[in-house]
């Protein structure tokens, strides 16, 4: 039986291995977590001593079989179970992934197929993120950010990479919801400020903003 913490931990090596590199680095995982790099090498520690990851100094962590399996396997749950909160008990998009961080521990294979089969099997959460299926498999978005459409392009909102309160609330102010529809109409060259067309209104969005929204190119 896995804790809390060391299940945390292993979503965040998967996390951090999607962005391709070999061996994710233990700074890394202290600034995704909020800790210390310390309290990192402690816990990796633990962790391979469970055979859920390998780790050479210097080289970075890598998941096992075993460690990636179980990380799936808590994003399944997550993902799902903010579905049912936004689908089922009309929670917004931007209360949902506290809660979801609590749901995901209960780890019982027969609710999560229960949930999904509830659900009639959601591909995407709330979000837009891939939920893996129950076999593990994740079909990741192969769009593109916002930001990097070009003047006059236009594109479909289909998922958001920053999931905070803040983020999603300005998101829902500007309209910038799942399924909208946007058309680049200036792109400012100091620091690309994007303006925008969302339902016939222009709208102003920084960088960070838009590089975190992922759109399907039209």
């Amino acid at each position: 039986m896995n804790s809390f913490t060391e299940e945390n931990y292993l979503k965040a090596i998967y996390k951090l291995s999607l962005n391709g590199s070999q061996g994710v680095s233990t700074n890394a995982i202290a600034d995704l977590l909020n800790t210390k790099p310390s309290s990192v090498t402690d816990m990796i520690k633990k962790l391979a001593d469970k055979k859920l990851v390998s780790y050479q100094k210097y080289q970075g962590v890598d998941l096992t079989k075993k460690g990636k399996d179980i990380a799936i396997s808590i994003i399944r749950n997550h993902r799902l179970w903010e579905v049912f909160l936004v689908e089922k008990l009309n929670f917004k998009w931007d209360e949902v992934h506290e809660l979801a961080e609590e749901l995901e521990h209960i780890n019982t294979h027969k609710l999560t197929e229960r949930l999904d089969e509830f659900l009639d099997f959601p591909k995407y959460d709330p979000h837009g993120d891939p939920i893996p299926d129950k076999d593990g498999k994740v079909a990741y978005h192969k769009d593109i950010a916002l930001s990097d459409l070009k003047n006059e392009e236009k594109g479909v909102i289909v998922g958001v990479k920053e999931h905070s309160k803040s983020y999603l609330n300005y998101l829902e102010q500007l309209q910038l919801v799942l399924g909208t529809e946007v058309k680049v109409i200036d792109i400012v060259a100091f620091d690309s400020t994007m303006k925008i067309l969302v339902n016939g209104k222009a709208v102003v969005i920084s960088h960070q903003a838009s590089k975190n929204l992922i759109v399907k190119s039209l």
